[in-house]
């Protein structure tokens, strides 16, 4: 064989390994895709103070595991029960003021109770008068005078019915139902749900990470302090998304830790996100933006999907923003065997980079 006939054949054998391989990446692209686009996430929760003050506590250090609930620092609270007892003055005078009002009404009733009496006796005497005019035994001054007795205790009796009306407006409900009550009662409920702001708690199980605070810092409400990364964990993976057209809530997968090179851990996919950001349209009163490319063949849009670990309490053990290969594992069980030697290669390089 002369060197330019080993020379096509190398050729020839280059070519047709390239084109194996081309197919080999097109078919494996559509049934068993495989992407290092993978992180472990875990939710971060912010620790922001409900209310601002000197912190004179702090109970934790960076990296501790904490409980829900495990008080995390304490600020000066010495303002705020200030205000609870505050508060609870206010509530004892709105009873004391509600006794006064109730004297109040009380004292009104008795002399609204005389006025009724004496319009009864005005009203009997102006009775008595116009019989009298009629049979002309009164002269007529006389009884103008019993008349304007008559409507003067008239007036009164409106009067003093117009005063209790009043009385018992301010006074209110009787009970817990009345109004002032109510009022300081809300009052000195904001006052004690303040006060146990001071103490600052977990709001859920997980490590405390990013602490910024010391005891003597001025904690401003609403500006966080530290954060508490969950225990819980979600592995997600970014693929193509003509790589998920084969796939299924439920599919199997095989998934490979940057941290843990050469193994694979069996999982499934629980979920398929409903979006992202590119498929966002904000209501900001702008004219629409059209998308440009310059590509015959643009970008393939990335979709997300989440998996779940056979291990479950594996993913907690990673720290969020881990990196992991997502294998998805096809039906058959030919292109299970090739999937599963793709991401046992794939993990054993992890050992390289």
């Amino acid at each position: 064989m002369t060197p330019d006939q080993k020379f096509a054949r190398y050729v020839k054998i280059s070519l047709a390994g390239f084109i194996v391989l081309f197919l080999y990446f097109v078919v494996a692209d559509l049934f068993m895709p495989v992407t290092p686009q993978a992180r472990v996430y875990h939710p971060v929760v912010q620790v922001t103070p409900q209310v601002s003050g000197r912190v004179t506590d702090v109970f934790v250090t960076n990296n501790q595991s904490v409980v829900k609930q495990q008080p995390l620092f304490h600020i000066n609270d010495e303002p705020f029960k200030l205000a609870v007892q505050q508060a609870e003055l206010a509530y004892d005078d709105a009873k004391l003021q509600n006794q006064r009002l109730d004297s109040s009404v009380k004292a009104i009733e008795a002399q609204l109770a005389a006025a009724e009496a004496k319009f009864h006796e005005q009203t009997l005497l102006f009775e008595r008068g116009e019989s009298l005019l009629k049979k002309r035994s009164i002269s007529e001054q006389e009884y103008e005078t019993i008349n304007a007795n008559y409507q003067s205790s008239k007036a009164n009796v409106a009067a003093i019915e117009a005063q209790l009306s009043e009385a018992k407006l301010a006074r209110g409900k009787m009970g817990d139902d009345n109004l002032a009550l109510r009022h300081a009662l809300n009052q000195l409920e904001q006052a004690k749900l303040n006060l146990s702001y001071t103490s600052v708690t977990a709001e859920t199980d997980g490590k405390v990470a990013n602490l910024q605070v010391t005891p003597g810092t001025y904690a401003n409400k609403g500006q966080p302090l530290m954060a508490v990364v969950a225990n819980k964990a979600d592995l997600v993976a970014d693929f193509r998304e003509k790589s998920l057209v084969h796939v299924q809530v439920g599919s199997r997968a095989k998934v490979s830790f940057d941290a843990l090179p050469g193994k694979v851990f069996n999982a499934k996919i629980i979920s398929f996100e409903a979006g992202v950001s590119d498929g966002q349209l904000n209501a900001n009163g702008l004219l629409s933006a059209t998308e440009s490319s310059n590509r015959w063949v643009r970008d393939a849009q990335r979709q997300r999907i989440h998996l779940q670990l056979e291990q479950h309490d594996m993913l907690a053990k990673f720290p969020s923003g881990a990196r992991a290969t997502v294998q998805l594992l096809p039906e058959s069980s030919i292109g299970s065997w090739f999937a599963g030697m793709q991401i046992r290669l794939i993990s054993v390089l992890h050992f390289i980079y």
